[in-house]
């Protein structure tokens, strides 16, 4: 029996002056080439050598003495980290909106370099591949918090269904997550934010999928039902902390006000002057909170200084994100009372014009008293169905396929385009059946 180790690296996360970069990887075990793979989860990790407990996220076993290169357009290293204790490192001192490319070194040599291997699922190849793809290890810092910017940004969600196996008509994620990488490229997208239930298999459903992605755009998470523990009872929470490397995300940013944890994730972070997506955790978890946990009265000092009350003009764009949309037509769900109650009075008095929520699996938009609400749960499969709730949820348009959100702002005007896994804008049908518009332009 043979063990394979995978390398993947992570931007973590990024800022107008720093960039927190991250290294791991995986282990497969095979008979031979051709033969069946098995990834090792961790509790098997003790039949490596060296023994683990862990592969890859903020909490895994280190593997050695790392230094984080961060380098110009010229190629000279102008930031570096380093450590011995950590997975994970901050480079600081960088300008803002500024490109750079970085690599790791651990133990004297640069992680991940040259061609790599992908996962295959066809008769014959299954497992891990050599694809000749190798890590374009670039990135750009965030524009100053008081500079005007565009921003280009991707909203997915309810992602969990994983490559391991080949796709189906319901189930598309490989063809989304390759969809979004062109998007990446073409459009510049500078960050994603996930609406909710990312599961726990986190190779099939996360690192593999998005791995040439992970490496040069931060995504910013939401939690789920089932990443929360409202339907299953697992440490989903706690893997979503620790795989989107949270924690150290957030260091300070409670004292700040930007973020209000436990019990629950909450926090928002500023794009430019103009632009300020806000998290808001709708998940519940029945022994610790039977409500939702953005009704837990430890957030209510975060919500009121997310969402002030009278005309604002700095951010010029407040956009929350969560899982459970206040307005939902169905099939499975409907309109969340308690978000209808204690969120969109926020989002009213607060100027807020559009929200991203996950959940139901299909796209779905909405838009009441001037607010325009999408539903984007299709990251990973889709729900057959109509919606037949639409004028209890002001519905405007809605899909049922699989999909991301391309969201595009410049100044007054954001554009918001489901974008399906054959590249294309979703055809989208109306509440009365007929063709909708594919892109809604949102104007302030």
């Amino acid at each position: 029996m043979k063990v394979h180790f995978e390398p993947y690296l992570c931007l973590a996360g990024v800022t107008h002056k720093s960039a927190l970069i991250s290294w791991g990887g995986f282990y497969f075990k095979f008979r031979q080439e051709d033969g069946p793979w098995k990834l090792l989860d961790d509790g098997d990790l003790d039949n490596v050598h060296p023994p683990r407990r862990s592969s890859i996220g903020a909490k895994s076993d280190v593997y050695g003495r790392a230094r984080v290169e961060v380098m110009d357009a010229s190629g000279a290293v102008v930031a570096f980290g380093e450590t011995t204790t950590a997975n994970h490192c901050f480079a600081n001192g960088l300008e803002p909106d500024t490109v750079y490319t970085y690599r790791v070194v651990v133990n004297g040599e640069e992680w991940a370099a040259g061609p790599r291997r992908d996962w295959s699922f066809a008769e014959g190849r299954k497992g891990m591949v050599e694809t000749g793809r190798t890590y374009v290890n670039r990135f750009r810092t965030n524009p100053h918090p008081e500079a005007p910017a565009p921003l280009t940004f991707v909203a997915i969600g309810d992602f969990g269904t994983g490559i391991r196996h080949p796709s189906t008509p319901d189930r598309q994620q490989r063809e989304v997550a390759a969809a979004l990488e062109k998007a990446v490229d073409a459009n510049d997208v500078r960050l994603i934010v996930t609406t909710g239930d990312e599961d726990d298999d986190w190779f099939f459903t996360y690192y593999q999928p998005y791995r040439y992605i992970l490496n040069r755009v931060p995504v910013y998470p939401s939690i789920g039902n089932h990443d929360g523990d409202e339907t299953e009872v697992n440490d989903d929470r706690d893997q979503v902390m620790d795989n989107f490397y949270v924690a150290e995300r957030l260091a300070g940013e409670e004292q700040a006000g930007r973020a209000s944890v436990g019990p629950g994730l909450n926090y928002r972070f500023r794009h430019g002057r103009d632009v300020e997506l806000v998290c808001i955790d709708s998940s519940r978890r029945f022994l610790l909170f039977g409500k939702r946990f953005f009704e837990h009265p430890n957030h209510a000092p975060f919500l009121e200084a997310a969402f002030p009350a009278g005309p604002a003009t700095t951010p010029r764009w407040r956009i929350p994100f969560a899982h459970h949309p206040p307005y939902c037509a169905g099939p499975m769900h409907g309109n969340s009372k308690s978000s209808i109650e204690h969120l969109v009075p926020l989002y009213r008095r607060s100027g807020v014009r559009l929200v991203l929520s996950g959940h139901e699996h299909n796209f779905q938009h909405s838009r009441a008293d001037g607010i325009d609400y999408f539903v984007t749960g299709g990251g990973g499969k889709v729900r057959s169905g109509r919606p037949g709730k639409t004028a209890e949820a002001h519905t405007v348009a809605w899909a049922s396929a699989c999909h991301f959100l391309l969201v595009q702002i410049d100044g007054a005007e954001a554009r918001v385009t489901p974008i399906g896994g054959d590249g294309r804008p979703l055809a989208l049908s109306g509440p009365d059946g007929g063709a909708a518009e594919a892109t809604t332009i949102i104007r302030l």
